[in-house]
């Protein structure tokens, strides 16, 4: 009986450890020099339920217009079938019979890459004619198993691995591969010079997004600039769930300030306050004082504040206006980055939290009118700060993130 009841606990928490695993996805593209569209896409599915990670890197024949359709449709068929739960040769048959190979050159209009990660910590590699996926773990690459398939006449590569903590998958276009040929290497960098450059970034707490973003400016400069062939990377990062609470703004009843604060800071991870007058309600349910910092680290960002229980305090619409300057750029090419990974305004601190840090983020939205905000000689009003806070939130669920809203 002890036996049993030992291998039960065995499993309840070899599955809670599993579940604390979560797929941190970011990518970066490059078109060819003169094309303003890229020939390859990239779609990521994950299920409401939060059980699976579908991740489809497709890269169209040739360049441009054409090209980008052809990855596009790929992408969103596959990414979509598998995430429905049909089986592998069904979604490869569909692709097929849409995109058929191209009657002059003999090859297919899209190749392509799926990764598809369980909730049971596996994850299946579906591979058609794209660079090999490299997986580093521990700094180092390691080179996975599979098996050829044999699917409408495609040679499908299958591969199926257990996920542990901190695993870096890049998936890559044959784009990133050829960067640098004839220039820095006679035929292009290859897998095994792309894993030890990225090797000592996939140590440091770096997103899957900064990592895709490194390993694109590198090849970027490899090409000099002139980027020879659509060129995509997709870093996904496996870690462990980290819970984010913030708190804007004070309840529309001032009655259900206690019950507001009691819900926040009884959830776990850190907390995070934004706006004066919510951190006086704050400090106020603490029973601790808010100290004032007169430092500006950045002069268009209001200093920060400290109340012991909370883990950062900031100026409230100003800050949060930033933050979603910087989301909307983290979404696009990242260029942002290099301006929130080090400074310590409060937009900063927020940001590095919020894209860096948590994976779960849940958000206690007052919806009280601040007195402040209708002064004629401030262009800030509740509908926009309203719209701002919904922006955000929808920048932070596209990169990935579990949202959860409680409006007070």
């Amino acid at each position: 009986m002890n036996i049993r009841t030992d291998t039960i606990k065995t499993q309840v928490n070899k599955d809670k450890k599993i579940a604390q695993l979560f797929a941190d996805v970011g990518f970066v593209s490059l078109c060819h020099t003169g094309e303003q569209l890229c020939g390859d896409n990239v779609e990521v599915v994950r299920s409401t339920d939060d059980t699976s990670t579908v991740i489809v890197l497709a890269d169209g024949l040739g360049s441009g217009v054409k090209a980008n359709i052809l990855s596009t449709l790929t992408s969103k068929i596959i990414s979509t079938m598998i995430a429905s739960g049909l089986p592998l040769s069904e979604a490869v048959s569909t692709i097929t019979a849409t995109l058929p190979v191209c009657s002059v050159r003999g090859i297919a209009y899209s190749t392509f890459t799926i990764m598809h990660i369980s909730s049971d910590g596996k994850t299946r590699i579906i591979q058609y004619d794209n660079p090999g996926v490299i997986l580093l773990r521990g700094g180092k690459m390691v080179e996975f198993p599979y098996e050829t398939r044999i699917i409408d006449g495609k040679s499908i590569r299958y591969s199926e691995l257990t996920l542990e903590k901190d695993d870096v998958y890049l998936l890559i276009s044959d784009g990133i591969e050829h960067a640098g040929v004839g220039v820095s290497y006679n035929f292009g960098w290859g897998r095994k010079d792309i894993a030890a450059f990225m090797a000592p970034y996939t140590k440091a707490n770096f997103t899957a997004k900064t990592l895709a973003t490194i390993l694109s400016a590198e090849t970027m400069r490899l090409y000099n600039g002139n980027v020879g062939d659509d060129a995509t990377v997709c870093a996904v990062r496996i870690r462990e769930r980290l819970q984010i609470n913030i708190c804007i703004g004070p309840p529309r009843n001032p009655d259900d300030c206690e019950r507001m604060m009691s819900l926040f800071f009884s959830r776990e991870g850190k907390h995070i306050i934004c706006g004066g007058t919510t951190s006086s309600i704050a400090a106020e349910y603490l029973g601790k004082p808010i100290k004032t910092k007169l430092v500006y680290h950045d002069p268009d960002i209001p200093p920060t504040a400290e109340i012991e229980g909370v883990d950062l305090v900031t100026e409230g619409i100003i800050t949060i206006s930033r933050v979603l300057e910087y989301a909307k750029n983290y979404l696009l090419d990242n260029s942002s980055y290099e301006k929130w990974s080090y400074k310590k305004d409060g937009a900063s601190l927020v940001a590095r939290m919020l894209f860096e840090d948590a994976t779960d983020i849940n958000f206690f939205i007052g919806t009280a009118v601040n007195p402040a905000h209708q002064n004629p000689d401030l262009p800030i009003g509740f509908s926009i700060k309203m719209k701002l806070v919904e922006e955000l939130i929808g920048c932070l669920e596209e990169m990935g993130k579990k949202i959860k809203v409680n409006y007070f």
